[in-house]
């Protein structure tokens, strides 16, 4: 191989190697902030249950988990929400790529893929903006199963509640290990 061309393929894997680190980078980054929300939730929740049971938790989730996504996006520049096949909350429904992400990450766990080791990190187009887009799964714990789980093991107290703060709850009938939805989040690629 000539000089030049070493050199042409030496600059080439280089460019190359510094993409591959920018995008090591970002995706990085939005690891940590997907897997930094849902314990601090899981800490409320755990919480409120224990001062007034799983009905007090609901509300409290209404509240809280929207307030995180928002201080979170706000101090890292990242759009965060949660997003689910069977939604509680109306926003909560999923856009394409979620939808995509979410039922590829259903088809792994039926396959045999440990729910907490899910992710997505992918740079796509959206609507003409180069976005970088970030989804990790949230899948269902012990504690999780007490407003999601089978709705004939619920305390009639979850039940009343979600029935007036969620009329048209889907997110029961999950049990331990199923995913519940994802945590996603996107911004503009730079």
């Amino acid at each position: 191989m000539s000089p030049v061309r070493r050199l042409s393929l030496a600059m080439l894997l280089g460019t190359a190697s510094i993409v591959a680190h920018a995008e090591d980078a970002w995706v990085a980054e939005a690891r940590q902030l997907a897997t930094s929300v849902p314990p601090k939730l899981l800490a409320v929740l755990t919480r409120e249950i224990d001062q007034g049971g799983a009905s007090q938790a609901i509300g409290a989730c209404q509240v809280q988990a929207p307030e995180m996504a928002r201080q979170a996006s706000e101090a890292s520049g990242w759009k965060v929400r949660r997003v689910s096949l069977r939604e509680r909350n109306p926003k909560a429904r999923p856009d394409a790529w979620e939808q995509a992400a979410l039922e590829d990450f259903d088809r792994r766990v039926a396959a045999g893929e440990v729910p907490m080791t899910l992710e997505k990190a992918e740079r796509v187009d959206v609507g003409g903006v180069p976005t970088l887009r970030y989804a990790r799964a949230l899948p269902v714990g012990p504690i999780c199963v007490q407003c999601h789980g089978d709705p004939a093991q619920m305390d009639a107290g979850v039940k009343s509640k979600l029935s007036v703060l969620y009329p048209q709850d889907r997110a029961t009938g999950y049990s331990v290990g199923q995913i519940r939805g994802v945590i996603t989040l996107s911004k503009p690629a730079p």
